[in-house]
């Protein structure tokens, strides 16, 4: 009877890491590793591998940096600046605590135009770098989906080979 109280719980984690892909104040990552510390320490200290552990932890730096480096490559990819790329990594951050969910999407967007409009671009360069932000929060997010998918059809994967 635990293991089902147990089990609901690491899926409900895992639910809620995807969750927190919409609504940012989640994060998405610490549920992730909720699922699993909840399953290493409450059921089963021994089936998680080394092979599971290294290759997880890489994920999550890889989720943790997602949206810094999806976000500044389309605003470069969409004729932004230098200055542009740097302030949108620092309002994806800021976004995130910023009227979530919609804050990681307004706050980067408004900062990209008005850095580009301040370097004395036009406004429709300006706009178009600022869209570029607002692609590489939906590709951002795309990728952390797919990553995320991967941690955790890895951890079931890693669960079921080792009972």
């Amino acid at each position: 009877m635990l293991d089902v109280v147990w089990w609901i719980l690491i899926i409900g984690f895992f639910i809620l890491s995807f969750i927190g892909l919409i609504f940012p104040i989640i994060p998405s990552v610490l549920m992730i590793w909720g699922g699993f510390l909840v399953y290493h320490f409450g059921m089963n200290n021994d089936t998680l591998s080394f092979y599971f552990w290294i290759p997880m932890v890489f994920l999550t730096i890889l989720l943790l940096v997602a949206d810094i480096i999806v976000n500044s490559h389309f605003v470069k990819r969409f004729g932004g600046s230098k200055w542009g790329e740097r302030f949108a990594a620092i309002a994806v951050v800021i976004g995130s605590f910023i009227m979530p969910p919609f804050g990681i999407i307004i706050i980067p967007f408004i900062t990209v135009f008005i850095v580009e409009f301040i370097q004395k671009k036009s406004i429709e360069k300006s706009f178009k770098a600022a869209f570029g932000s607002f692609l590489g929060f939906f590709g951002s997010t795309l990728a952390k989906v797919f990553v995320q998918a991967i941690m955790i059809i890895w951890f079931f994967f890693d669960v079921l080979i080792n009972l």
